[in-house]
């Protein structure tokens, strides 16, 4: 697959460990649970193909693979009685799984990253982060390189 967005990653492929990906096929089957068979952003399959298993400067909790936390978070937003009218994708999960960063499915190649809050108020449970997933992961890879906590 060629890189785009995410030649920042590829380049530097470790902090403390290395990142590691996912298949192509898996990421395909996440297109078809998530959304409904379309191509993901351009930037987000990038992700997954580098790092989709484990990346340095995203925290993926606990969870044996991608689905496991996508269903975690559609879960907890549920029990929460909150919920989002149109595709999206976590790419993070953190605070005890209590908060988590996620793009929508329909904003371009390099979508916006925005954050969740399942126990704010419905009027301000959802914020954007950084205006591209690509501005997000070069943040943190910078932060690492500096010696800093990617987070």
């Amino acid at each position: 697959m060629e890189i785009q967005y995410l030649t920042y990653l590829r380049d530097n492929p470790s902090g403390n460990f290395p990142i590691e990906p996912i298949s192509l096929q898996e990421i395909q089957q996440l297109e078809i649970l998530y959304n409904t068979g379309n191509p993901f952003p351009i930037a987000l399959k990038e992700l997954l193909f580098l790092a989709g298993q484990f990346c340095y400067v995203l925290d993926y909790g606990v969870f044996e693979n991608q689905q496991q936390m996508q269903e975690f978070v559609r879960s907890e937003m549920a029990e929460e009685n909150k919920s989002l009218s149109r595709p999206f994708f976590v790419i993070d999960v953190y605070n005890l799984g209590d908060q988590f960063i996620f793009v929508y499915l329909d904003e371009g190649n390099n979508p916006p990253t925005y954050e969740g809050h399942y126990y704010a108020s419905n009027q301000g449970w959802i914020s954007q982060v950084t205006p591209t997933l690509s501005g997000l992961i070069n943040h943190g890879i910078d932060r690492v390189k500096q010696g800093r906590n990617p987070f």
